[in-house]
């Protein structure tokens, strides 16, 4: 920051989960090495604050059997971006995600470049480079960047990252799953004809698949922040947690309830949906969904929302559930994921 007139930062999405740890860190590599004469320091930030670290188990995973320190690692809490900008020396490119939160709104003047797997919302200053294709893995739009870029720059340990990524993200490039693209499919055999010594796929799938799924040391509090997007408009907080563990198990954690009001009170989440996602042996996803407020009407309103869902239709089948305040469901369409179910939710709101 003393020696540089401009800091580069590369950051992913709030949920930092693998793909866009990965992708933050391949990019940052690739402009570091690509840039002609570079004036900027290239930084890769995790958009988490340090103490979050831990509670995302593949990517640990995956960093540690790379030989990657967390120390060598820079977190959203160990960098002022807001203060750069305001300096003047900060440049933004976003991976896995292109809509920054309200809180960081300041710092969309800074934004250079986006690479995004998610349909784009809005329309990006004219001076920005914007990449956004519906594949499996924003690790694969970043391997297909550094692929057009100059010979040399891809070496094994950024490969390994990002052919771990690609496999985790579209589920060991399983149909059945629903996620995979050809294009996936393409920079997983482009990284492995380059780096032949690469882990085989279904092995290293498995490897990180069971670091992902281990939840058996968190809390539920843990668990609930581990992979958490949160939608806002002027009125109310919507709160959506991915969670690794069958909607049953889930329920039957001891002081459920408690834990569920007691996360989303004082975070100001007058709802949260919380999508559960289990894999068969063949890699076919299994999912629920719970629906929790405090709010009757902001319940109705949230699950009347995803019930009528038609872009995707999610069929979704009443569950029991154990408490008035939960609307419980059993999501017959098995290849709506998050992120196709976020904006049935935005528009709810």
């Amino acid at each position: 920051v003393r020696r540089h007139q401009e800091i580069h930062v590369v950051m992913g999405n709030e949920a930092c989960d693998l793909d866009s740890t990965v992708s933050a860190l391949a990019m940052a590599y690739f402009l570091a090495k690509s840039s002609p004469a570079p004036k900027a320091a290239f930084i890769p930030v995790l958009n988490i604050p340090r103490a979050e670290f831990a509670l995302r188990t593949e990517t640990t995973f995956l960093l540690r059997e790379q030989g990657i320190p967390a120390a060598s690692l820079i977190f959203r809490d160990e960098i002022d971006l807001g203060g750069l900008h305001r300096a003047g020396m900060l440049s933004l490119t976003l991976v896995d995600h292109h809509v920054l939160p309200g809180a960081d709104a300041a710092l969309e003047e800074a934004v250079v470049e986006v690479l995004d797997h998610r349909p784009l919302e809005g329309d990006r200053a004219a001076g920005c480079r914007v990449t956004v294709e519906p594949v499996g893995s924003c690790a694969t739009l970043v391997t297909e960047r550094i692929a057009q870029g100059p010979p040399g720059i891809l070496d094994r340990l950024t490969a390994a990252l990002l052919h771990g990524t690609i496999l985790l993200d579209c589920i060991n490039l399983s149909p059945a799953a629903g996620k995979v693209t050809p294009r996936d499919v393409a920079c997983v055999s482009l990284l492995e004809e380059r780096f032949p010594e690469l882990p085989a796929r279904d092995a290293i799938f498995k490897a990180l698949q069971g670091a992902k799924f281990d939840v058996s040391g968190l809390t539920t509090e843990q668990m609930l922040r581990r992979d958490l997007k949160a939608l806002s408009s002027d009125e109310l907080v919507l709160a959506i947690s991915g969670i690794y563990l069958d909607l049953e198990t889930f329920l039957r954690r001891p002081g459920l309830l408690q834990d569920l009001e007691a996360f989303c009170h004082p975070r100001g989440y007058a709802v949260l949906v919380a999508m559960t996602v289990t894999f068969n042996e063949l890699s076919e996803p299994s999912r629920q969904l719970a629906v929790y407020s405090q709010n009757d009407t902001l319940r109705s309103t949230v699950c009347r929302a995803l019930e009528e869902a038609t872009a995707p239709p999610l069929h979704l089948q009443p569950l029991l559930s154990p408490w008035s305040c939960l609307g419980t469901y059993a999501q017959g369409n098995a290849l709506a994921t998050r992120k196709k179910v976020l904006p049935i939710l935005r528009a709810a709101l």
